[in-house]
Order: C-alpha cells, then sequence, then structure tokens
C-alpha cells in the first residue's frame, strides 16, 4: 500500500472510483478536471496497481492564513472496512501541515458521518439555514456577475470569521451554477426545473420570494449562513488555540 499524489497513469482508476463513489456523470467530472483539479491537491491510496481511496481539496483562507476544503473522499467498495478512509485523513493531515496549511474542512455528506469524522478530530464549525418560498410577483433588480466580480462583493458579504472561497473554488462553482446580485445581497444558484436552489444567499435573505420571481421560477430554497443545521466541520492542522471558523458557505453538491 502507498499514499501519494496520483500519477497521470491513475487518472482513470480516479474517474472510475468517483463513478462509482458517487454517480456523476462524465461531463461534470470532465468540468471538475478542467476547473478544479490539480494532481498536487489530491491524495490516492494505491493496493496493488489499483486506486482504492482517494481524496481532493481546493485552497481557501481563513483569517489570511491557508485552509484546505476536503472534497469527495471516497473509497471504493471492494476495499471497504479495512480503515483506508482514516489512514489517508491522517496522512493528509500531515502532508497539509507540511505545506502551511492551518486547518482542514469538510461537508459531510450525510448525517451519519458526522461521527466518523469526529473521530478524526473534526468538529462543527458552521451551522447554516435553509429557507424554501413560492415566487413573489414584485419585481426585484437581478444582475448575472462573473466569479471575479462574486469573489470581490463576497469578502464584503461574509460573515465574521467567515472561509474565503476564490481561485478553483469559483471556477468550479461557475461551472455549475450562476451567480448573481442586487441591492444588498449576493446569491449563488442553479435551475432544476423549475425550482431555484441557491448554493449560498448572503445579505438581505427576505429579498428570497422576489429573486425566484424575478429569475423565472415558481419555487425556490435557499441555503443561508444563519441557522442550526451542522454543515461544515473542522480540524485544526497546526499545534496552536485557533478560533475555528463560524461560517463555510460553498458545499459542491
Amino acid at each position: 500500500m502507498t499514499i501519494d499524489k496520483p500519477s497521470r497513469f491513475q487518472l482513470s482508476d480516479l474517474r472510475a472510483l468517483w463513478r462509482e463513489a458517487f454517480g456523476d456523470s462524465e461531463e461534470f467530472l470532465d468540468i471538475f478536471e478542467r476547473t478544479a483539479f490539480s494532481p498536487d491537491r489530491c491524495r490516492c491510496v494505491t493496493v496493488g496497481n489499483r486506486v482504492a481511496t482517494a481524496l481532493y481539496w481546493f485552497d481557501c483562507s481563513y483569517r489570511e492564513e491557508r485552509v484546505a476544503y476536503l472534497y469527495a473522499i471516497a473509497t471504493a467498495k471492494a476495499y471497504r472496512g479495512r480503515g483506508l478512509c482514516s489512514v489517508l485523513m491522517e496522512d493528509t493531515h500531515r502532508h497539509l501541515r507540511t505545506l502551511g496549511y492551518v486547518g482542514a474542512l469538510l461537508v459531510p455528506s450525510g448525517e451519519d458521518l458526522f461521527g466518523f469524522y469526529r473521530k478524526l478530530g473534526y468538529q462543527v464549525c458552521s451551522r447554516v439555514g435553509k429557507i424554501c418560498c413560492d415566487a413573489s410577483p414584485n419585481g426585484l433588480a437581478v444582475r448575472q456577475i462573473d466569479g471575479g466580480e462574486y469573489a470581490m462583493l463576497r469578502r464584503s458579504f461574509l460573515p465574521a470569521d467567515g472561509v474565503l472561497q476564490e481561485e478553483e473554488n469559483l471556477r468550479f462553482l461557475q461551472a455549475q451554477a450562476r451567480l448573481y446580485t442586487g441591492e444588498g445581497f449576493l446569491l449563488a444558484a442553479r435551475r432544476e426545473k423549475g425550482s431555484l436552489f441557491g448554493l449560498e444567499l448572503l445579505g438581505d435573505v427576505a429579498k428570497a420570494p422576489a429573486i425566484v420571481g424575478t429569475l423565472g421560477c415558481t419555487e425556490g430554497c435557499f441555503r443561508i449562513p444563519e441557522g442550526e443545521i451542522p454543515f461544515a466541520m473542522y480540524r485544526p492542522l497546526q499545534d496552536r488555540t485557533d478560533v475555528p471558523p463560524a461560517y463555510f458557505g460553498l458545499a459542491f453538491d
């Protein structure tokens, strides 16, 4: 068994593992590879000549220091139950520490995983809310923007002790969602048939019904910073006492 960043010969194995674990399409994987993938931000466990477990991360910033958003953590079905994910996580923590990261973040994909990650030293750091509403007929000025403008505006809308997610974070986000702003709000959202799903709504959340109507949908659901739903977990990586992030908003689900 070896743990390292992937070689170019393992890229097809990584895609096969991702498809098996998450069921995403080839188009989605192409988008990830084009906008966010780097071998230097990926580690995998190789058993024999097969990729058994893998994870990826996005570079983020918290209080002007580097933190890693761990993403798409998965073990192939044939290798589950052997503790390989825990081994890979601990190895990745050591690797990130040597690179100067001060902490690692992740967003569990199911309630059962919160307990698993807690055993690896993670604690819930960010809770979010969810609001769902029907469209309002009241008009609202909404402007679509690009990732660069979204990044600039997000710095001013971000709650205190929030995590900055830029660069490959926003390239990947922009390939999956559209970015909007208007007076007093900032939104990343995608349409799902006649509904609007807001991955992140910052600012004046009372404008949600008018946003739904203006964007031509009949209903919408939005993640917002204020709420009680456990969302992101954080583990410090350096030997010091730090205040964990209070808000981590963009999960690529």
